[in-house]
């Protein structure tokens, strides 16, 4: 069947769509392989739903299922789009609840795409670690975020001792005038990450509670590229490129 990959400034994912909504953690695991597969962060299976105008199944690269992913609701809602599975104007049920999307509808292979994340919460402040002070939030996945003055400096095995410890992915952000710039480390993936939506969103959240930034800024992760980040009435907004890169089939 004919399979899409996709990068969400630098996070990827292969996605496709099906009628059948099964179990597909061992294929997530296949596909994902770096070197005996297609190559991806994330697996993504869009299915029909009878109340929105579809449904995800989200598979990290090791087979595990996440509630929500911030770039892969990007792509997704790209590729919904332009294989006339949804309107640009979206709304589609992940784990985490209901997210809803609007696809720029420039081109069938890249464009911008802004995504309503789910209500952020904050589940914990003031926890020391490794001499640094962490906050854990949830804003559709459980995230660690912590301040650096270096954000050239990320230690990924205290990162991973973290992960274990708070089950959560652990983010460090750097406040760059009213920005961010954010590295992150994911669970599934089990290393750091390009980027890392949920990611830059909980860090986006921190600051604006502890009054870093304002409500509109613009997030840098280690791929370079600008995300932009904000707040509406309700919850935060996510917008950025999203980029198809090839389409391919795949024997499932």
């Amino acid at each position: 069947m004919k399979v899409a990959k996709y990068s969400g400034n630098g996070n990827d994912f292969v996605i496709f769509h099906l009628d059948v909504k099964k179990d597909r953690s061992k294929l997530a695991q296949e596909i994902c392989h770096r070197q005996d597969g297609i190559g991806a962060d994330g697996l993504i299976v869009i299915v029909p739903h009878d109340e929105y105008d579809f449904e995800w199944q989200f598979y990290n690269s090791d087979g595990s299922t996440a509630e929500m992913c911030g770039n892969g609701s990007r792509a997704c809602a790209h590729y919904a789009f332009y294989n006339e599975l949804a309107p640009k104007n979206m709304s589609f049920l992940t784990e985490a609840g209901v997210i809803k999307a609007e696809v720029d509808a420039n081109s069938a292979n890249s464009g911008m795409v802004l995504s309503e994340l789910t209500q952020p919460k904050i589940l914990e402040k003031d926890i020391i670690f490794g001499g640094k002070n962490w906050w854990k939030l949830d804003t559709g996945v459980p995230h660690m975020v912590s301040f650096t003055d270096n954000i050239e400096e990320f230690n990924i095995l205290e990162a991973r001792e973290l992960r274990y410890k708070y089950n959560a992915n652990v983010n460090i952000a750097f406040v760059d005038g009213n920005n961010l710039r954010v590295r992150t480390y994911e669970r599934g993936v089990e290393d750091e990450t390009l980027a890392c939506g949920t990611g830059m969103a909980a860090c986006f959240y921190r600051a604006l509670a502890e009054k870093k930034i304002s409500s509109n800024i613009e997030v840098y992760p280690k791929s370079g590229d600008t995300l932009y980040l904000g707040m509406n009435d309700k919850t935060i907004t996510f917008k950025g490129m999203v980029k198809k890169v090839f389409e391919t089939d795949w024997e499932i």
